[in-house]
């Protein structure tokens, strides 16, 4: 069997992240806490510009110990690493567990979309996925997270008093009102507590 057909079959969890506005700091400090691999693979997607700088796994990987790294179209994705949505393209899952990039049209004035993103990881994996939605000033990602809800998978939202802008927790919240409201600590605890071996 290859390493891809192996990959959705071995795979009992995979992880969604979403951010905007804020997002770099919120996922710096997440996963800055992080000290070992996850036993699953995690998907970012966080807003940038277009034209923006396309070193942000370094940023992020600076002040962490686990792999990061831009997604790739065609590559396999692996447990224990953080796929970032590149700049201007859709992060997508496809049925042999290989990640692929889409110029598709914008959702939410956005691409990469969060939304696009969770409810593609939601039709591959079910109730597997965990959703988290993080600061943001737009409500990209809820309907996604609401589709995870929907699917029996677990969904986690930065408590909106925490975020440096409120809009996209409380848009999440809206669709996915059992949400654990968690601050970025807790989330990175929760992270540990449940996908770390």
């Amino acid at each position: 069997m290859n390493q891809k057909a192996a990959f959705i079959k071995k795979s009992n969890n995979i992880v969604v992240i979403g951010a905007s506005a804020g997002g770099i700091i919120a996922l710096k400090t997440i996963f800055g806490q992080i000290k070992k691999p996850l036993n699953c693979p995690v998907l970012v997607v966080i807003h940038r510009p277009k034209q923006g700088s396309h070193k942000l796994d370094e940023v992020l990987g600076y002040s962490s110990n686990l792999t990061i790294k831009e997604a790739s179209n065609q590559e396999p994705m692996l447990d224990g690493i953080i796929y970032l949505a590149a700049s201007n393209y859709h992060l997508l899952v496809e049925n042999d567990g290989t990640l692929s990039l889409s110029l598709s049209d914008r959702v939410n004035f956005s691409r990469p979309s969060i939304d696009v993103t969770f409810y593609n990881v939601v039709k591959q994996f079910g109730n597997r996925v965990t959703g988290i939605i993080l600061t943001g000033a737009n409500e990209d990602g809820a309907f996604g997270l609401g589709a995870i809800a929907s699917a029996g998978g677990k969904t986690i939202v930065q408590k909106p008093q925490e975020a440096q802008i409120s809009v996209m927790p409380e848009a999440a919240l809206k669709m996915a009102p059992d949400s654990k409201q968690l601050t970025l600590h807790e989330i990175s605890n929760y992270l540990l507590s449940n996908f770390s071996s």
